[in-house]
C-alpha cells in the first residue's frame, strides 16, 4: 500500500472533521486531501516522476504538513530538513539526496540558493510566499489544480518514501532510506506501543519540526483522523503550548526530555487545565530520573518513553504509563530502564565479537525487525557496518535485565577508559543532577598522560536552588559513585549546547572547552 492512503481513507471517512490547526486557521481532512491532489497533479505536470526526490525547508505549517503525502503520493521521495540548518548544510542535503524539487518557505531565499548552486539535478523551487522569477509558487499551483483526481503511485514494499538525515554527530549527515512497507510497519507499532486507543475525537501539538520524530507522531494522527495543532512561530513559547493543549484538549504530543523539562518547569503548567493529556511521549534521549520524577508530578501517569534512532523510526523499546512511576521503591518505577522491546521488534546485546550476552552485561544494544530501515542512501559501507551480522547496531551501549527489558548507559562514542576501567557518563550525570542546585550537566572524557583519559563535568546550575560548587558536587558522589568514575574538573557554565533537536550536544561542548581554553593539566584525586 502506498502510506498515502492514509490521508485519503481519513478524508473519505472524516471529511468535515478539522485535520491541522494552525494560529487561528484550520483545515478539513476533505480540504488537505484535496491540496494534496492538486499539488500531485501540479507536479505531474511540471514532470516530476516516481522516485525522484522532493526537499523542503521550512517551518511548521500547512504547506510542510502536507509535502510529505505530496511525495507519497507521487511515489517520490521526502527529504525534510531541520529548520535551523545553515545555507551550506541545506546546500549538502540537496546534493547528497540528488534532489529534483525544492519547496522552501519565503525568508529562506539563501537556502534555495545554496541547494540550486550545489544540486545540478534540481529542476524546480517551489516558495511557500511569494516566489522569485523563475520559481512556482506553491498556493498558485494548488489553486490552479484543485478539483483534479490524480492517480496515486503505485509502490512496493521496498521503495522509498522517506529519506531520514541522522543529526550527523560525528561526519556527515547520512541519509536513512524509508520504504512503503516499513512506514506501514511503523505506524501500526506506534499506534499500538506509543498512543493506543487514539481516535478521531483526540487531538495532538506538534511542539517540535515535522521533519523529523514530530513528522513520524503525525502519521500516526492522520492514520487515526486526530487533528494536529502546529503552534505559530519557530521557537518554543511555553506558555502558549499550554493554551493551545487547554483550548484543543490535546491528548497527546511528541518530544523530547529537554522540552518536557521546560514544559513542566514554566508556571504556565498550574495556570492551564491539562487534564486532557493521556500521552505525552519523549524519545531522542533518555529522560534523567529527577526530571522524570518532576513531570509526573505535574503530569500524572502520562508519560511514555521509546527509544529508537531515525533508522528504525524509534521502534527499539516502549516505556508506556503503567511502567512509570515517581516512587523509586515501586516495581513499577522502571528506575533507568526505556522499557521492553516494540511489539514485533527483537533486542539483544552483543559484543564486538558479535557475541550476545547474559543479562546484566553491557555491549551494544542492536535489534532487528520490520522496523529496520533500507539501508543509507548511497553508502552501502556505512550500510554494511550498520546491519552487520542481520542486526542494526545502535552504537548505544546498555545492558537486558532478567525480564528483558533494556538499559542504556550510554553512547559508545562517549564511554571513556580511567585507569583500566569503563567509565559511562550517563551514569555520573544521573547522580550529579540529584543534587537540588544542578539544572543540566554534561560529563565526556578527555585525555589524560596518567590515567589515559579522566572525565569533566560541564554544568548549569539551577536558577534559585541550593548553592553549589566544584567541592559541593564532588561531595554529593561520595558514597553513590565509585571514585575513578568522579570528574576530576567541574566548570560552570550559563547555558549548554544543544542540538536542533533540544538535545545537549556534546561535541560543541567539547569544542568549547577546547576554545575557551578551560582544560588544565590534571592531577589524580
Amino acid at each position: 500500500m502506498n502510506l498515502a492512503r492514509l490521508l485519503k481513507h481519513t478524508a473519505r471517512r472524516l471529511p468535515g472533521q478539522p485535520g491541522l490547526i494552525h494560529a487561528e486557521r484550520q483545515w478539513s481532512w476533505r480540504e488537505i486531501d484535496r491540496r494534496v491532489d492538486a499539488m500531485v497533479a501540479a507536479l505531474r505536470q511540471l514532470g516530476v516522476a516516481k522516485g525522484e526526490r522532493i526537499l523542503t525547508h521550512s517551518r511548521n505549517n500547512l504547506q510542510m504538513f502536507e509535502s510529505c503525502w505530496v511525495a507519497f503520493r507521487l511515489g517520490c521521495v521526502w527529504v525534510p530538513t531541520n529548520v535551523r540548518l545553515t545555507p551550506g548544510e541545506v546546500a549538502y542535503l540537496g546534493a547528497s539526496s540528488q534532489a529534483a524539487v525544492m519547496i522552501y518557505e519565503a525568508g529562506f531565499e539563501g537556502h534555495a540558493d545554496a541547494v540550486k548552486a550545489a544540486s545540478p539535478g534540481l529542476r524546480h523551487l517551489l516558495c511557500i510566499g511569494a516566489p522569485r522569477p523563475g520559481e512556482h509558487g506553491y498556493e498558485a499551483l494548488v489553486d490552479a489544480h484543485l478539483g483534479a483526481l490524480p492517480e496515486e503511485a503505485e509502490v512496493l514494499h521496498d521503495d522509498p518514501l522517506w529519506f531520514f538525515y541522522t543529526s550527523g554527530t560525528t561526519g556527515r549527515p547520512k541519509a536513512g532510506v524509508l520504504t512503503h512497507g516499513q512506514m506501514a510497519f511503523v505506524v501500526t507499532n506506534h499506534l499500538a506501543d506509543l498512543i493506543p486507543g487514539t481516535t478521531e475525537h483526540d487531538c495532538s501539538i506538534a511542539v517540535a519540526p515535522l521533519s523529523h520524530g514530530a513528522g513520524i507522531h503525525a502519521l500516526l494522527n492522520v492514520a487515526c483522523g486526530a487533528a494536529t495543532v502546529l503552534p505559530p512561530g519557530d521557537r518554543l513559547d511555553v506558555e502558549l503550548v499550554w493554551q493551545l493543549i487547554e483550548r484543543h484538549r490535546v491528548s497527546n504530543l511528541f518530544t523530547v526530555p529537554t522540552i518536557v523539562k521546560m514544559l513542566v518547569e514554566h508556571p504556565a503548567v498550574d495556570r492551564h487545565d491539562h487534564t486532557s493529556l493521556r500521552y505525552v511521549v519523549y524519545a531522542g534521549a533518555p529522560m534523567y530520573r529527577s526530571d522524570q520524577k518532576r513531570a509526573l508530578a505535574k503530569l500524572g501517569p502520562v508519560l511514555v518513553q521509546y527509544f529508537g534512532l531515525g533508522e528504525v523510526t524509534g521502534c527499539i523499546t516502549v516505556l508506556p504509563p503503567h511502567m512509570h512511576s515517581a516512587d523509586d521503591d515501586d516495581p513499577n518505577a522502571h528506575v533507568g530502564s526505556c522499557g521492553r522491546p516494540r511489539t514485533g521488534m527483537e533486542v539483544a546485546i552483543f559484543d564486538a565479537e558479535l557475541r550476545p550476552l547474559p543479562a546484566g552485561q553491557i555491549g551494544e544494544i542492536c535489534c532487528r525487525g520490520p522496523a529496520v530501515f533500507a539501508g543509507y542512501h548511497g553508502d552501502p559501507e556505512a550500510t554494511a557496518r550498520a546491519l552487520r551480522g542481520g542486526w542494526f547496531h545502535t552504537g548505544d551501549l546498555g545492558y537486558l535485565d532478567e525480564r528483558g527489558l533494556v538499559y542504556i548507559t550510554g553512547r559508545e562514542s562517549d564511554m571513556y577508559i580511567s585507569g583500566g576501567s569503563n567509565v559511562y557518563p550517563r551514569e555520573v550525570e544521573e547522580v550529579l543532577l540529584s543534587h537540588p542546585g544542578i539544572e543540566e550537566v554534561a560529563v565526556l572524557g578527555v585525555p589524560d598522560e596518567k590515567w589515559g583519559e579522566i572525565g569533566v563535568a560541564v554544568v548549569v546550575r539551577r536558577a534559585g536552588g541550593e548553592p553549589a560548587d566544584e567541592a559541593a558536587l564532588l561531595a554529593h558522589l561520595d558514597g553513590k559513585l565509585a571514585r575513578y568514575r568522579w570528574p576530576r574538573q567541574v566548570f560552570f557554565w550559563d547555558t549548554l549546547p544543544k542540538s536542533g533537536y533540544g538535545k545537549i550536544a556534546k561535541k560543541d561542548v567539547r569544542r568549547l572547552l577546547i576554545e575557551r581554553g578551560e582544560l588544565r593539566e590534571l592531577s589524580p584525586c
